[in-house]
């Protein structure tokens, strides 16, 4: 199987897309928080390299094609903000205290939950760039002598969670105001907590944007000062 799918340009593209399309399906029809597409998408995608036994290095090397959007389909998360700016100018205090909480929050519990679980140096430097987005959180990992795959792997499972509870937690903690839903989305969960703040408004969408942006600039700069705690 390894064999044939390597001579085939795009079946990393159709088997990643038609997961994602399953998980768009059963969300639409269920309603239920677990059916997260992108969720769906992984598992779906890892039961059919597991089920036919083929290699992953096989499958990215033909899905590598979707890699090469992730970047401008971040940036294109700036269109919103710019619709916003006024907001942004009006509260530019509040928002970027709220930014700095967040990140020195992911920082803090990091550094504890590696320290109670006794993870290496390696594993820890890992997880620091959890809450931020996979282009910026990749680059980091390695620059710090973690384990770039698995930080992907913890920036995907931290996006999907915060795109499945955000809106729960925001009602648990009568969160209201839209711009503290943006950031606090935004600075915990990344692009992937995002597109849910997007389907919450557009002032939480702009928000959360942004916070993409400061939260990943803030966790490069902090991650290099926490890197030397453990």
């Amino acid at each position: 199987m390894n064999e044939l799918l390597q001579h085939s340009s795009y079946f990393g593209v159709f088997l990643s897309l038609l997961s994602y399309f399953a998980g768009m399906y059963l969300k639409k029809k269920f309603k239920w928080a677990i059916f997260n597409p992108l969720l769906v998408a992984v598992v779906l995608t890892i039961g059919v390299l597991l089920l036919f036994d083929i290699d992953y290095d096989t499958y990215n090397q033909s899905a590598s094609y979707l890699s090469v959007l992730l970047t401008p389909a971040t940036v294109c998360l700036a269109i919103p903000l710019y619709a916003h700016f006024k907001v942004l100018k009006k509260h530019y205090r509040a928002i970027l205290i709220g930014i700095a909480s967040g990140v020195l929050v992911s920082l803090l519990s990091v550094l504890l939950l590696s320290w109670l679980f006794g993870l290496d140096h390696a594993m820890y430097v890992t997880m620091l760039p959890k809450s931020i987005t996979t282009a910026i959180g990749m680059s980091l990992s390695m620059e710090l002598g973690g384990y770039a795959a698995m930080t992907v792997a913890a920036i995907v499972l931290t996006g999907v969670l915060g795109n499945m509870i955000a809106e729960g937690v925001c009602r648990l903690f009568g969160i209201e105001d839209p711009i503290a839903k943006g950031v606090g989305i935004g600075t915990a969960s990344h692009a992937i907590g995002t597109s849910r703040a997007m389907m919450m408004g557009e002032v939480e969408g702009a928000m959360s944007s942004l916070s993409i942006v400061v939260a990943g600039v803030m966790t490069v700069l902090g991650a290099g000062i926490f890197a030397g705690f453990l």
